[in-house]
């Protein structure tokens, strides 16, 4: 298998490193490796789906996009785990701020994802809508961030399927304990648990259905950078 690409992936098998740094737009993957890498190469291109893989700071790190939503997310992340060796993927993303104590900036590192569909049963056999990250690189974020000086808000993020909802979100978050909103952790943790693996999520707020603040898809882009930069500085002590 070491050079034979799953469907989604054309990466050789040494192409990707075992520490996977993963935001959701193909195009933040490029921004972070044009910006931390170095020597860093395009591995995979397929579907537009851009990683890269370089050096920060003298380790081996590939940061790959993942897509939209917990199918997309779900498919690169198994592979990556199953078929490629990673051993730790952290996302790095966006979110929307359900707490007032929340706001737009701050950065978020979730210690359990809330998720609506069955996709952790299917996937991995877990029947809960409540799938905790992988304790050991959850405990080493915050290590990094409490020694960098770098605040960090954690709890529970909702793993939404829907962006548009029906329903009132507010009352939503408040019936089940939700601090802020994203789409794709809920899968990214299942996968983790049933390859025996190690998963993370790391969150800039974007907006806040709070205060009703919200960035551009530029601003996301160019200014989250301090949640990619204690991924990267969590990244040297998983070597």
């Amino acid at each position: 298998m070491s050079n034979i690409p799953t469907p989604h992936i054309n990466a050789k098998k040494e192409d990707i490193a075992k520490i996977v740094l993963m935001p959701g737009d193909p195009l933040r993957a490029k921004k972070i490796a044009e910006t931390y890498l170095e020597d860093y190469r395009l591995v995979n291109e397929v579907r537009n789906m851009f990683m890269y893989t370089g050096t920060y700071k003298g380790v081996k790190v590939t940061v790959a996009g993942s897509g939209m939503g917990c199918p997309s997310i779900g498919i690169y992340s198994y592979e990556l785990f199953k078929f490629y060796d990673v051993d730790y993927i952290i996302r790095v993303g966006s979110a929307g701020s359900y707490n007032e104590n929340i706001n737009v900036y701050d950065i978020f590192n979730a210690k359990e994802a809330f998720g609506e569909s069955n996709y952790a049963k299917i996937a991995a056999n877990i029947d809960s809508n409540i799938i905790e990250a992988g304790q050991t690189l959850f405990n080493k974020i915050e290590e990094v961030a409490k020694r960098n000086e770098i605040k960090t808000h954690v709890g529970r993020c909702h793993s939404s399927d829907v962006f548009y909802r029906y329903d009132d979100s507010m009352t939503f978050a408040k019936e089940n304990g939700l601090d802020v909103v994203e789409m794709e952790s809920y899968a990214l943790f299942s996968n983790a648990i049933v390859t025996g693996k190690q998963a993370a999520c790391l969150l800039t707020i974007s907006d806040s259905f709070i205060t009703n603040e919200a960035t551009t898809a530029e601003e996301r882009q160019n200014n989250f950078m301090q949640m990619i930069e204690l991924a990267l500085e969590t990244s040297l002590e998983l070597k």
